[in-house]
C-alpha cells in the first residue's frame, strides 16, 4: 500500500483487516514488524518554508536530502543533525523526515541543541482507528493541550502514522573547528568531555574514540560552530581549559570527521551494534569492567560520554561463544542488566535476524512506564494494529 494523501492514509489503516508493517524509505528497520508493508513514501513534499521564521512543513514521505537541500539554499538547518543509518545497517533506500521523527533521530548536536522532538513543533498523523489527528503548529508561538507532538516523536509507528511534521529551524553555523586531545585514558577522555561541556566556549560536539591498554591511540574530538573569529578564539581557550589532560591541539574545518561520528561509519563493518545512553560518569567502570574484559567488543563515545556505541563482529562475537548468534545473545543480557542497575538503555540497532528473534530490540520498560506505554497504545491503535511486536 503506497498512499499518496492522508485521506488515502486514513482510508488504508481503517480498511486494514490485520497488522500493519509502516515504513517510510526502509533505511532504519532495526526491529522487524510483522504485517502488510505501509508505505508513506509517497505522501511526500514541502509544503510551507517560512526561512524569516525559521519554521518549515513537510509531508512524512519528503526524502530527508530534499528538505536538507532546501535549508542549505537559505543558509539554515535542522538544530539536532540527524544520522543517516545507511552506512551503519548497510540499508538502501532514501531517509525520509517521517522516519526521522518516528525514530527520534539526533545526532552529536543533541547534547546542545535538543533532540528531534525538541525541534519537533507539530505534527499529523493517522491513529489505529483510521482518524486523522493534529497536534501542535506551524509556528513555535503555537500553544497546545497535550503535547502528542513529544509523544510521537520516539514512539517508532505504534501510536499512529505520520502524515504532516513541522520543524523549527536555526540558522547554519559559518565555520566548524575541533579541538582534539590523543592518547587518554577512558577515564581521563571522559573527564575531559565533560570540562569541555562545562566550560562557557559553547561546544556542540563531544566524542571519543577509546584507545587500549592505557589510551594508546585514543582521540577526543570537541566541536565548535559559529563565526570563524568567535570559533577560533573560543578554541584557544578551551585549550587552555583542558591543559591539565595534555596538549590539545586546534583545526579548523572537520564538517566530513563529524558526519562519520553522526554516522558511526567505524562500525560499518560490525555483525551487531548497540545503542546505549547511559550517565557518562557510568562509562568507565561499565567498559573497562564489564564489556571489554569480558566480552572484547569495540566501543564508541558520543554526547559527551552520554551515549556508547558498542560493536561487535564475527570473530568478536565467536570468541564469546563457538555459536556467534549465543555470544550475541550472552552480550546484550549483560548490556541490559547493567542498564536495570544504572538506570541507562541498552538497544540492539543491527543485529541477524535470528538474534532479534531471541531477544527484545529495545530495553524492557520498567513495570509502571510499561503499563503507562500499554494504556497509549490501547488509546491510540485499540486494534493492535501499527508496527506490532516493534516496542514489545
Amino acid at each position: 500500500m503506497e498512499p499518496t494523501t492522508e485521506l488515502e492514509l486514513s482510508e488504508a489503516v481503517r480498511d486494514a483487516v490485520g497488522p500493519l508493517s509502516i515504513r517510510g524509505g526502509n533505511t532504519r528497520g532495526m526491529a522487524p514488524a510483522a504485517g502488510d508493508p505501509l508505505s508513506v513514501a509517497r505522501v511526500s513534499g514541502i509544503s510551507l518554508y517560512e526561512p524569516g521564521a525559521l519554521t518549515i512543513v513537510a509531508g512524512a514521505g519528503t526524502p530527508l536530502s530534499e528538505i536538507e537541500d532546501a535549508l542549505k539554499q537559505e543558509g539554515q538547518m535542522l538544530p539536532f543533525e540527524p544520522m543517516d543509518h545507511r552506512p551503519m545497517l548497510g540499508t538502501d533506500g532514501t531517509p525520509t523526515i517521517g522516519g526521522v521523527v518516528a525514530a527520534n533521530v539526533s545526532g552529536p548536536r543533541r547534547l546542545r541543541a535538543g533532540a528531534c522532538r525538541d525541534s519537533l513543533i507539530g505534527v499529523r498523523f493517522v491513529d489505529g482507528r483510521g482518524v486523522a489527528l493534529k497536534n501542535g503548529g506551524r509556528v513555535m508561538k503555537n500553544v497546545t493541550g497535550y503535547d502528542l507532538v513529544k509523544l510521537l516523536s520516539g514512539s517508532y509507528g505504534t501510536l499512529g502514522v505520520l502524515s504532516e511534521v513541522s520543524f523549527k529551524l536555526l540558522p547554519k553555523h559559518d565555520a566548524t573547528g575541533v579541538v582534539s586531545l590523543h592518547g587518554l585514558s577512558l577515564s581521563d577522555g571522559v573527564a575531559a568531555m565533560a570540562a569541555a561541556l562545562g566550560s562557557p566556549y559553547e561546544v556542540s560536539g563531544a566524542a571519543m574514540t577509546p584507545g587500549v591498554d592505557d589510551g594508546a591511540g585514543s582521540v577526543v574530538r570537541l566541536r565548535l560552530e559559529g563565526f570563524e573569529n568567535s570559533v577560533a578564539y573560543r578554541g584557544a581557550q578551551l585549550q587552555s581549559v583542558l591543559k591539565k589532560f595534555g596538549a590539545a591541539d586546534m583545526a579548523m574545518g572537520g564538517e566530513e570527521d563529524w558526519r562519520a561520528v553522526r554516522d558511526v561509519d567505524a562500525f560499518a563493518d560490525k555483525t551487531c551494534i548497540w545503542k546505549i545512553a547511559i550517565k557518562a560518569s557510568d562509562v568507565p567502570q561499565m567498559l573497562e569492567t564489564g564489556i571489554w574484559p569480558n566480552f572484547g567488543c569495540d566501543a564508541l563515545l558520543d554526547w559527551g560520554g552520554g551515549l556508547i556505541w558498542v560493536g561487535c563482529d564475527e570473530a568478536q562475537l565467536a570468541a564469546i561463544s563457538d555459536d556467534p548468534i549465543e555470544g550475541a545473545a550472552r552480550l546484550h543480557a549483560a548490556l541490559q542488566s547493567y542498564m536495570q542497575v544504572v538506570g541507562g538503555h541498552a538497544t540492539l540497532v543491527k543485529g541477524p535476524v535470528a538474534l532479534k528473534a531471541r531477544v527484545p530490540v529495545f530495553q524492557p520498560e520498567a513495570t509502571p512506564l510499561a503499563g503507562l506505554a500499554t494504556g497509549l497504545r490501547a488509546q491510540f491503535d485499540p486494534r493492535g494494529i501499527l508496527n506490532p511486536g516493534i516496542m514489545g
